[in-house]
C-alpha cells in the first residue's frame, strides 16, 4: 500500500454523503447497473437499495470499473419497506416519474437528506411505489422521445445532487461515521487482511498517518494472513 493510494482512499471517503442514496425498482440489466454505480460512485454515494423480488441484482466489477467495490448494496424483496426505513431515517423520498405532480429535477433542494428512487428500464416505478415516495420529478425534454434511458436519468439527477452540495460545502468536510469510515478504509486498502480479520472474528490494526500497518497485532495479523 503506496501513501499516494491510502491518502486518495481516505479523500474519496472523506467525500462521501451518506445522506444522500439512491434505490433501484427491479433494474435488472448488467450494463445499467454499472453506468448507475460508476455514477453513484462519481457523486460520492457510498450505498444503495436494490429492491427486487428475486433479491439477484449484481454489480459487476469489471463492466462498472471498479465502481462496485465501493459501493455497498442493501438488497430488499419489496419496496414499501424499505421506504418506510429510509423516510424513517430522515429522507426525503423523491422518484423519476411523469405525472400530474411532478416538477422539474432542477427545481428539488437536494442538500436535504434525499432518496432518489428509479424504476425498471421499460416500465419505471410501480404505482404503488409512486405513491409511497414525497414527491416526483422529471427530466424537462423537448424532443418526440418521453423518456431516457435509467442509467442517464439518474445521472442527470444525481449531478445536479453533486451541484446543490457542493455549493453548500457539504463536500469540504468529512461526514461519515467515523468507526465506517475506518472500516471501510482499512479494507480498501488491505482487503486481503480485513478477510483474513472477519473470518476469524478478529479487530483490524490501527493504520499510520501514511496507511502503514501498526499496533500490536500488526505483525502477527499481517504474517498470518500472507501464510
Amino acid at each position: 500500500m503506496s501513501p499516494e493510494r491510502y491518502h486518495r482512499i481516505s479523500h474519496m471517503l472523506d467525500q462521501r454523503q451518506p445522506d444522500l442514496t439512491l434505490v433501484l425498482e427491479d433494474v435488472h440489466k448488467p450494463h445499467n447497473l454499472a453506468a448507475i454505480a460508476r455514477s453513484c460512485d462519481a457523486v460520492g454515494i457510498g450505498e444503495i437499495h436494490a429492491v427486487a423480488s428475486d433479491a439477484k441484482v449484481r454489480l459487476k466489477q469489471d463492466a462498472a470499473a471498479g465502481a462496485s467495490r465501493w459501493i455497498q448494496v442493501h438488497r430488499h424483496t419489496d419496496a414499501a419497506s424499505c421506504l418506510a426505513d429510509l423516510r424513517a431515517g430522515g429522507f426525503h423520498l423523491l422518484a423519476a416519474h411523469l405525472s400530474e405532480r411532478a416538477v422539474s429535477y432542477l427545481d428539488v433542494d437536494y442538500t436535504r437528506p434525499t432518496a432518489l428512487v428509479s424504476g425498471t428500464e421499460l416500465f419505471g416505478i410501480s404505482a404503488a411505489t409512486a405513491e409511497l415516495v414525497d414527491q416526483h420529478v422529471v427530466i424537462p425534454m423537448h424532443g418526440l422521445v418521453q423518456s431516457l434511458n435509467v442509467s442517464v436519468a439518474t445521472a442527470l439527477v444525481l449531478y445536479e445532487a453533486r451541484r446543490q452540495r457542493q455549493a453548500a460545502g457539504l463536500y469540504s468536510q468529512a461526514r461519515m461515521d467515523p468507526a465506517l469510515r475506518a472500516q471501510l478504509l482499512f479494507r480498501g486498502c488491505y482487503p486481503q487482511i480485513a478477510d483474513y480479520c472477519d473470518r476469524r472474528d478478529l479487530p483490524y490494526p490501527e493504520l499510520g498517518t501514511d496507511g502503514d500497518i501498526i499496533g500490536p497485532l500488526a505483525d502477527r495479523i499481517t504474517e498470518a494472513s500472507d501464510g
